[in-house]
């Protein structure tokens, strides 16, 4: 909308004035992750500019959804008799989830290293961050897919709203008290999914539609007509 004016001149000031503050208490980022990132990140030139390892990273989060969406375009490929998607894709999407992990955590010790850390910088990252939150769901919705043995689409859109209400509850939590407390969830939720991926690869979708069957008789049922 052109002469509207989305952020006010007192707003704009208050950018000289802010301060980024988090609180990170999830074990597995402090003993596991930050070591391993604060390695990762003295291989990048500091002439690298934080913003692109954080719109690489989320390039990589868009490609596994576009991914996804050509071999299981309408998230049946996980139901019995249905073409599933290749085991190799699995593997890509996998490790490519890990990436963008971990670029998504190095962008900010980038930033920090160069000494190049800024408001617009934490709104550019947190800003794909909420668009992520999408695909995340989305796309690791294609292991369970649809159909009888797997899970509905309203049951996907009440996943998309609960992650996507974390996130935000979280930011506003931070825009009330000044302090952004990362959630424990995050950086589970990427390694398991990462895993899964994986394993995915290596047992095939149906070891997961046979953990979610609710008796021994459609164990038996879903492998006859696979």
């Amino acid at each position: 909308m052109a002469g509207y004016e989305y952020v006010s001149p007192e707003q704009l000031a208050g950018f000289d004035k802010y301060k980024y503050s988090a609180v990170d208490t999830n074990p597995l980022s402090l003993y596991v992750m930050h070591p391993f990132w604060n390695t990762i990140v003295k291989v990048f030139p500091t002439w690298l500019a934080p913003n692109l390892i954080t719109f690489s990273g989320f390039l990589l989060v868009v490609f596994n959804f576009l991914l996804m969406a050509y071999f299981d375009p309408d998230f049946y490929a996980s139901a019995p008799g249905h073409k599933h998607v290749p085991d190799w894709v699995w593997i890509v999407v996998g490790i490519l989830n890990f990436i963008a992990y971990t670029l998504d955590g190095v962008d900010g010790k980038q930033a920090r290293r160069t000494n190049s850390s800024t408001p617009l910088g934490e709104l550019f990252d947190h800003g794909l961050d909420s668009w992520s939150c999408v695909y995340f769901v989305v796309t690791v919705y294609s292991i369970f897919g649809r159909g009888p043995s797997g899970v509905s689409v309203f049951v996907l859109y009440l996943l998309l709203w609960v992650v996507l209400f974390s996130f935000i509850l979280s930011h506003w939590e931070k825009y009330n008290t000044g302090i952004l407390f990362l959630p424990w969830g995050y950086d589970i939720s990427q390694v398991t999914i990462s895993f899964v991926y994986i394993v995915t690869a290596i047992v095939g979708v149906e070891a997961w539609l046979c953990i979610m069957c609710d008796s021994s008789d459609e164990f038996i049922e879903l492998f006859q007509k696979l």
